[in-house]
């Protein structure tokens, strides 16, 4: 590549510091010239923020067991102190401080390879993913100077060069709209991600879990955990819906990228690791159902024409009638469920479109 555009790499962190410290160590060490990476930390109870301070101060680091095979990605530690400049989200949102900005440039080193400082985001309350990542997204087209954003699980790690294989063919293409391929992070030989299929008619998603041997492929949706937007497309279709709070708002965005006629692919050579489930709970929780539920209606009612909206509604009454009978023999252990479920389905069709 002769051109390298700038790229913001968004990283929303709550509650999970130890994942997002260890996600930055893998971050800041990539081979991509020109980058620069905003950490949003969505108000979480744990002083999450200053842990991540004090790393960026070089005074705790993440450990990491010698026997993970991923561990080379994080290690040995990047220099500290790391500059950075911290803000509260009002002024975030406002394009923060020029000078602040100006008087923290990173003294490079042979493992530390943006040039610009790392950028800290306190919100003021929990706003969800799509909100959380708003804030960074608003921090970025007040600076305009970027032609994309990247949005990046904090429980992910990724290779050295994901990021520039990523912007080479997402440029070669003209993706609107990329991703990665993603490995499970505790079976790194594993997939979890390499593209995926959206069906209309019943509202449902599918990850593609094979090998490709292409430098890319179009993908049905592009999924929140790694998700490459060109700045034009964000002027066209707007920010992500900050009233999904947390799932489904990726499906929604990638929806509409779609509508708006941009491309939409997967690279397959540009992979990262992923902590499948550690930002919400791999396992179903009442808090998941419910959000999953309302989401998923709230998106059928939100975006498809009314005969798929038909079908699809058809087809999630029916499949969840078939799923209660299945637990009715064991009520106790799915009653929450059950309860978070059909409160999920009365709060999306109370929502105004």
């Amino acid at each position: 590549m002769n051109y390298f555009p700038k790229v913001y790499i968004v990283i929303l962190n709550y509650k999970g510091w130890w994942d997002t410290i260890e996600c930055l160590e893998s971050v800041l060490r990539i081979n991509y010239p020109n980058y620069q990476v905003i950490v949003v930390d969505n108000n979480s109870p744990n002083n999450s923020m200053e842990y991540i301070r004090d790393w960026a101060e070089g005074k705790i680091e993440v450990w990491v067991n010698p026997k993970n095979p991923l561990r080379k990605y994080t290690f040995p530690p990047i220099k500290k102190p790391i500059s950075y400049v911290y803000y509260q989200q009002e002024e975030a949102e406002q394009g923060g401080n020029s000078d602040k900005e100006n008087n923290s440039i990173y003294k490079l080193s042979e493992n530390n390879t943006s040039k610009y400082p790392v950028i800290f985001i306190q919100s003021r309350e929990n706003l969800g993913f799509a909100a959380g990542n708003n804030i960074a997204i608003r921090y970025a087209l007040s600076k305009n100077d970027f032609k994309y954003i990247l949005l990046l699980n904090n429980d992910t790690v990724v290779n050295p060069n994901f990021l520039s294989r990523l912007i080479e063919i997402s440029e070669r293409e003209n993706l609107g709209l990329s991703g990665c391929k993603i490995h499970y992070y505790h079976e790194p030989k594993n997939i979890w991600y390499n593209g995926g299929k959206f069906y209309k008619w019943i509202c449902k998603t599918t990850h593609i879990q094979n090998e490709n041997t292409t430098d890319f492929s179009e993908s049905s949706f592009i999924t929140g955990c790694c998700m490459l937007i060109r700045k034009d497309v964000l002027e066209k279709v707007g920010l992500l819906d900050e009233s999904y709070f947390m799932y489904v708002e990726d499906l929604d965005f990638s929806y509409k990228v779609a509508k708006s006629g941009d491309k939409l692919g997967v690279v397959h050579k540009s992979v990262i690791y992923h902590k499948v489930g550690s930002s919400s709970g791999e396992e179903i929780t009442p808090f998941s159902a419910y959000w999953m539920m309302r989401n998923r209606i709230r998106f059928i009612r939100k975006s498809l024409k009314k005969i798929q909206q038909i079908t699809s509604l058809g087809f999630i009454f029916l499949s969840r009638g078939f799923m209660y009978l299945y637990w009715s023999s064991n009520i106790k252990k799915y009653k929450d469920i059950i309860k978070a479920q059909l409160k999920g389905i009365k709060d999306a069709f109370l929502l105004k479109e």
